[in-house]
């Protein structure tokens, strides 16, 4: 838990710090934050099953549920038509059993950090309307996950996910209102494919690898300074 939060707080640290410096050294420099209502939309759904003691029926999958939760994000134009961004928010989901096992209780309480940097090309359509076009790396951290409640009877008493590195690709627009304020309309589709291990006093009985590939919908309002 250490690790993961000294590594989030690092990464945006850099970015705000980083942007806050190269703004003060000229006038080309503009930061801008958003502060925006988000519904994060997974998949879930099993790419690979690598390991499994515990004999899965066959057409066994899963599916992650939808959340909605408050985002921030932090942007430095480099110039009027490019910026880099990154993104502040937890989001946090539980794991249910598809196909074969529909309605199992797989994992509980998988509250994910997804770290994410990107490039972002933006156009002008007059009166300061701009749509937008990114893409970037992206680090899901995965903090304190558990199993759900049917895993635990059937004996998994620990799950741990791998932090997964990924890709995001983003589009939108910002539309002013007025002198540095503005509204904000963004999507992200981020491809990420994180692995799970099952645990039952001690040893992995089950192994999946999972495409998560959230959609990231997210509308708000921006401060340009």
């Amino acid at each position: 838990m250490k690790r993961i939060t000294t590594a989030a707080a690092a990464l945006l640290a850099a970015t705000c710090f980083g942007g806050i410096a190269q703004a003060a050294e000229g006038p080309a420099g503009r930061l801008q934050v958003k502060v925006l209502a988000t519904g994060v939309l997974p998949d879930g759904k099993i790419n690979e099953v690598k390991l499994d003691a515990i004999g899965l029926p066959a057409g066994t999958d899963t599916k992650a549920n939808d959340n909605v939760v408050p985002l921030a994000t932090v942007e430095y134009f480099f110039s009027d038509t490019f910026s880099v961004e990154t993104i502040c928010c937890f989001t946090s989901h539980h794991v249910s059993g598809a196909g074969a096992i529909d309605g199992a209780e797989i994992a509980d309480h998988v509250m994910i950090l997804p770290a994410t940097v990107t490039a972002k090309l933006h156009m002008d359509l007059g009166k300061g309307i701009k749509p937008y076009v990114g893409a970037g790396p992206a680090l899901f951290f995965y903090i304190d996950e558990k199993p759900g409640a049917t895993a635990q009877v059937l004996g998994a008493d620990r799950l741990k996910i791998d932090d997964t590195f990924g890709f995001a690709l983003q589009a939108g627009v910002d539309i002013p209102v007025g002198e540095g304020l503005g509204l904000s309309l963004d999507a992200k589709r981020y491809f990420i494919q994180p692995v799970t291990h099952f645990y039952a006093a001690g040893t992995e009985v089950l192994s999946t690898e999972h495409d998560l590939d959230p959609w990231v919908l997210s509308g708000g309002v921006y401060f340009r300074f």
